[in-house]
């Protein structure tokens, strides 16, 4: 009966997945659509605009309950992956009912309320032209939190069914009763807490994601919990939650997002990232290290066409690490230069991390794209000077390979390899660059032409589409629920005094802003051990902001160090994603201890990267302001 119920709750998690995935093809072709009438023919159209928002709005809405549905709400699985499937179980169930159930019901009890005045007041859009009845869209966060709430249900039923020891549940859930009472009885005595609240928000948070509950609905939770228990914060402080996400539905910048998303995913269904390694591999194969420095300029081009880390590291690892072996390269060589290649995407544009941190830090997206432009080449730059003299000092590491094919054939099939891609960056990026174009709608146009070079190579079908856009949905909607999250937790923690508490240390304790920039750069280099880019970007940045206002920093620069410190927390053992996706997609052509002695010295090179980033700034704008 349980598991009956649960399949039709996950039906209609999964239609609105589908419908999301249908809205995700409309959005790309009605933003190209909008942006090709506008600077060809100077039509734009108010309403169009505030639909293509509104399009967007409903991809990442109704992902939310599809991408619990596919677990695709992210974990730290340090410890997770090591667990029994009863103790996985025990952990769903808890993140269900203490943390995404009690955090659906406030949101959608305060969401009603912004609806409800919405409809009485006949809101309509401010701009002459605009949409009428904005309710309408108000009210979807309504509709996405109850398909939240239904998909929690069904994880239970699910999570119950596959529970072997069901007293051990019953245990645990009696333990959490009993400190629930515990922190009631001190609440309601109006105990005093023996930390301050803001460093018990980030112990809890830690704990919780260390034991392997969910991102978002960690941060969301948390923020709910410490709401509950501080009388100097009360429930209030998240009525303006539903606000705060509206304003997130409303921003054209984060609609990039899941279009640029989209744009990577039909170009890794597309074979041209095969296509790429086996020409540059017959290129540069005869040098020394030549099939790493080709697997370092392929991850420059997919960075810069697609952006999509885990799809540039398992394509790479699956297509050039068994010819690199063959050839009998490194292990640890070859992994590092695919794993740290793979990276690149994090940094050069178009990077959603920088759309990310432009969000975050209210910069410009196209300034940021810029700015990350000369830090991505010196990596590149790097990366080969490194494969170079390490395949001279030492010829077993890398040794050449003996064709016996022509090499004007081969540079003519390289170039003929390379073009395509390099002609649909010039597009997406020289659009941006110029002015032309904002980064959405040269992301919109990305994915056309992501689909001509699919059709181009033969590719391209109903199944590359529908794949690229329910991917896209899962996400997005993950990224999306933890910047909900996110932003619920940065509420209750500037309510308690945590953004002045944070400002004061570095302003009046630490008094330096070599001393901040030093420690900032530590503590994201540090936090990126553990946890994604998506969760500092979204909890660590907004405190920082501030601050380096304070010391008049430069932002676009400060934001450079950050996303070249992000890319960092990829290939950092022994949680860096990038050794995960590798070591998946490898199997056990190579070990783990191989990859990470491979992966060092890279992140060795980054940071030298950053250090000469921080010494002179100035390279950031050798692109332009």
């Amino acid at each position: 009966m349980n598991i009956q119920i649960s399949y039709y709750l996950d039906r209609i998690s999964k239609y609105a997945g589908y419908l999301a995935a249908i809205v995700t093809v409309i959005l790309s072709l009605l933003v190209a659509y909008d942006a090709g009438m506008r600077y060809l023919f100077s039509a734009g159209s108010i309403a169009l605009q505030e639909v293509e928002w509104h399009l967007f709005d409903v991809v990442f809405l109704l992902g939310l309950s599809y991408a619990l549905k596919h677990e695709k709400h992210v974990r730290v699985d340090i410890f997770f992956e090591r667990y029994s499937s009863d103790t996985k179980a025990i952990v769903q169930i808890l993140s269900m009912l203490l943390l995404v159930i009690p955090f659906s019901l406030l949101f959608m009890n305060d969401t009603w309320d912004m609806v409800l005045q919405s409809y009485l007041q006949h809101e309509v859009s401010a701009d002459p032209g605009g949409l009428t009845h904005r309710y309408l869209i108000k009210a979807m966060l309504l509709v996405a939190f109850a398909l939240l709430l239904l998909q929690a249900i069904s994880e239970i039923l699910k999570a119950y069914h596959r529970l072997e020891n069901k007293v051990l549940l019953w245990r645990v859930l009696s333990v959490v009763v009993l400190l629930g009472g515990l922190v009631y009885y001190g609440w309601y005595e109006r105990m005093a807490f023996w930390f301050d609240p803001v460093l018990l928000m980030f112990a809890l948070s830690l704990v919780l994601l260390m034991t392997g509950f969910q991102v978002a609905f960690v941060f969301a939770g948390v923020a709910l919990f410490f709401a509950l228990i501080s009388d100097e914060v009360g429930l209030g402080v998240l009525e303006m939650l539903p606000y705060r996400t509206y304003g997130i539905m409303g921003n054209i910048t984060l609609m990039a997002v899941p279009l640029f998303i989209f744009m990577g995913l039909i170009l890794e269904r597309s074979r041209m990232a095969e296509e790429l390694l086996s020409s540059m591999g017959k290129l540069f194969g005869s040098v020394r290290g030549g099939l790493a420095i080709s697997v370092v300029l392929v991850g420059a081009i997919l960075a810069a066409s697609t952006g999509i880390v885990g799809a540039s590291v398992v394509m790479m690892s699956l297509i050039a690490l068994p010819l690199m072996l063959k050839h009998n390269y490194s292990p640890a060589l070859a992994s590092g230069s695919i794993a740290a290649s793979g990276t690149l995407g994090q940094l050069i544009p178009p990077s959603i991390v920088l759309i990310i941190l432009g969000d975050q830090m209210h910069l410009s997206v196209g300034d940021l794209f810029k700015a990350a432009v000369v830090p991505g080449l010196l990596l590149i730059i790097l990366y080969i000077i490194y494969i170079l003299v390490i395949s001279y000092l030492d010829k077993e590491l890398a040794p050449a390979i003996v064709s016996d094919e022509a090499y004007g054939k081969v540079a003519k099939d390289a170039l003929k390899a390379i073009f395509p891609p390099l002609l649909l960056i010039v597009a997406v990026l020289g659009s941006i660059f110029a002015g032309i174009a904002s980064p959405t709608e040269s992301a919109a146009i990305g994915v056309l032409g992501a689909m001509v070079l699919a059709m181009f190579n033969r590719a391209f079908n109903f199944g590359l589409v529908r794949y690229a856009a329910i991917e896209t949905v899962k996400l997005t909607a993950m990224i999306f629920m933890i910047l909900i999250g996110a932003t619920a937790f940065s509420l209750v923690f500037n309510e308690l005094g945590g953004g002045d508490m944070v400002l004061q240390f570095f302003t009046g304790d630490v008094g330096n802003k070599w001393t901040f920039i030093f420690i900032a750069m530590l503590v994201i280099f540090l936090l990126g051990f553990f946890i994604d880019f998506i969760e500092i970007a979204f909890v660590v940045v907004p405190i920082l902001v501030p601050i380096v206002a304070s010391f008049h920093i430069d932002p676009i620069w400060f934001a450079i160090l950050i996303a070249m410190n992000l890319q960092a927390s990829f290939l950092t053992p022994p949680f860096g994603f990038a050794l995960f996706y590798l070591k998946g997609a490898a199997g056990d052509k190579v070990s783990t201890g191989a990859i990470y002695r491979g992966v060092v010295p890279f992140i060795l090179l980054q940071v030298f990267a950053l250090g000469i980033i921080v010494l002179f700034p100035e390279l950031i704008y050798l692109f332009g302001k």
